[in-house]
């Protein structure tokens, strides 16, 4: 069954929040999501332009009061 995690890199400036989740995508399972926040505007494009690339699945991505939402799924 699939888990949802959330990835706290509030605060935290690229490449920080990259680091931040490749580390939790490690520890993920396959099918599992997980919740990138952070309030560098950059992770916006940085963190779907490396899910692309390595080949794992792009959600949304949303803003809300300055803090970005990003969510991904594990695919491989």
């Amino acid at each position: 069954m699939a888990n949802r995690k959330i990835v706290d890199a509030r605060g935290s400036f690229c490449p920080g929040p990259l680091m931040e989740l490749i580390a939790a995508m490690k520890a993920a399972q396959i099918g599992d999501e997980l919740e990138i926040l952070s309030t560098d505007k950059g992770s916006a494009n940085d963190i779907p332009e490396w899910i692309r690339k390595v080949k794992h699945e792009h959600l949304e991505t949303t803003e809300e009061n300055g803090v970005w939402h990003v969510l991904v799924k594990k695919a491989k």
